[in-house]
């Protein structure tokens, strides 16, 4: 059984308070118990555009290295769900980068964003593609000690051949660290990420942004872990914190033996 910490934060443009937040969070999750601690998407910063360029991060600077430091310190896997990453050579533009995070403080792997959240709702317009570039890689699966984990973040959660593609890579635990706006979370958020676990048998473990950020934007919350069988297991409450959960491997794989779907699809 694999205990995971899933973080749920209301992030504002004060990124040393979010900061702050998250390595306070961070500290509680593997004192409870945590041995995988994941936050949600851009968790260090949600505001404006010059925001998001002022703030951006390196992989090698030292709020990543920060985050490399705790996770070696005390032993755990870390999933920074997404930070805005800085492009070199450009000033205009960032990555939205999700980065995982070994129990020795080394980067196991990172994920560019590559669907980018551009939509038009009755009330609300938001393109993320005016300040963020997609990805080029397709989304990855680690090897690790707690199994194999599969990485993406947010929109992706629409694009049912992303995981399905993850599922053939052997994932098992898929994180999709969201910012999901309340509108479109109440409507499809929970359907999403059942539907993704149960047709590919895997665990999604789903941190999310919560709660009123600006005058602008509201997010949906309700972090979540999700079981292969399509079972909602853990659910954060509608304020920012710690859900804790567990993953069993040994259930998955049972799920895999009753309903077999290796070759369909």
């Amino acid at each position: 059984m694999i205990r995971i910490g899933l973080i749920q934060t209301n992030s504002t443009e004060d990124f040393q308070a979010n900061l702050a937040f998250a390595l306070e969070q961070l500290g509680a999750a593997a004192a409870g118990g945590a041995e995988l601690v994941a936050f949600p998407e851009v968790f260090l910063y949600v505001g404006g555009r010059e925001g998001k360029l002022a703030h951006a991060q390196t992989l090698e600077g030292d709020v990543v290295g920060r985050f490399r430091e705790e996770a070696a310190q005390r032993g755990i896997w870390l999933l920074l769900g997404s930070i805005h990453e800085r492009i070199p050579g450009r000033t205009d533009k960032v990555y939205n980068t999700s980065v995982l995070i070994g129990r020795k403080g080394e980067i196991a792997a990172t994920y560019r964003k590559r669907n980018l959240f551009d939509v038009e709702l009755p009330d609300l317009r938001i393109m993320e593609s005016d300040s963020i570039v997609p990805g080029e890689a397709p989304a990855p699966v680690v090897e690790s000690d707690l199994g194999r984990l599969g990485l993406t973040v947010c929109f992706d959660l629409r694009f049912p051949a992303l995981y399905r593609q993850l599922r053939r890579d052997g994932a098992q635990i898929v994180f999709a660290p969201s910012n999901f706006t309340a509108p479109t979370g109440a409507a499809h958020w929970e359907v999403l990420l059942r539907a993704r676990a149960v047709e590919n048998q895997v665990y999604l473990a789903a941190p999310a942004q919560v709660g009123r950020h600006n005058a602008r934007y509201t997010s949906y919350g309700h972090t979540a872990l999700v079981d292969p069988w399509g079972t909602v297991t853990a659910l954060a409450p509608e304020r920012p914190g710690i859900v804790f959960g567990d993953i069993d491997l040994d259930y998955l794989e049972r799920v895999r033996r009753e309903i077999p779907l290796e070759g369909e699809g």
